[in-house]
């Protein structure tokens, strides 16, 4: 299996879309006009493309962009400079080849180039997203907090890039 990765494309926009509606369980919901706003704050916006298809992609919001997400809001209420997890998805078929590791080192060495001294992400607690916390955990992630929004409450997540 040859795995690219590289800056998602408009082209990608209808993959990504589709990939994110299959695990809108362990996300939230994004349409194509959504996806636009939010590639328009990314500072990191990465597919990974196995066989010529889109098979897993990774949205991160630096510090200090006006994304209106109680999450983000969280992190920069407390950090001064980090880059934010908005959301991580390998699509079903791809899950288990390491396409969601390729696409952290990859961010972790971008964030580590800009000098940006940590990453940040949440996952839920409440419902449990047992393979998101074991899959954090394994790229060294750590609890700095937890809040409710509505009936989920969610971990917040440090890891320090490098």
């Amino acid at each position: 299996m040859t795995v690219l990765l590289r800056d998602a494309l408009l082209a990608d926009h209808e993959a990504i879309v589709a990939l994110n509606a299959a695990e809108v369980r362990h996300t939230s919901a994004m349409d194509r006009p959504r996806l636009g706003e939010l590639a328009a704050l990314a500072g990191r916006h990465r597919v990974a493309i196995v066989d010529g298809r889109v098979a897993a992609f990774l949205l991160a919001m630096p510090d200090h962009v006006a994304y209106a997400n109680d999450n983000y809001a969280w992190f920069a209420a407390r950090y001064e400079r980090f880059v934010y997890v908005d959301r991580v998805v390998v699509g079903a078929d791809w899950q288990g080849r390491r396409l969601g590791s390729l696409l952290y080192e990859d961010l972790f060495a971008w964030a580590s180039a800009q000098a940006i001294p940590c990453v940040v992400c949440e996952f839920n607690l409440v419902p449990p997203n047992e393979p998101s916390r074991a899959f954090h955990a394994r790229h060294g992630f750590a609890e700095v907090g937890r809040q409710w929004l509505g009936a989920k409450q969610v971990s917040m997540q440090l890891a320090v890039p490098g």
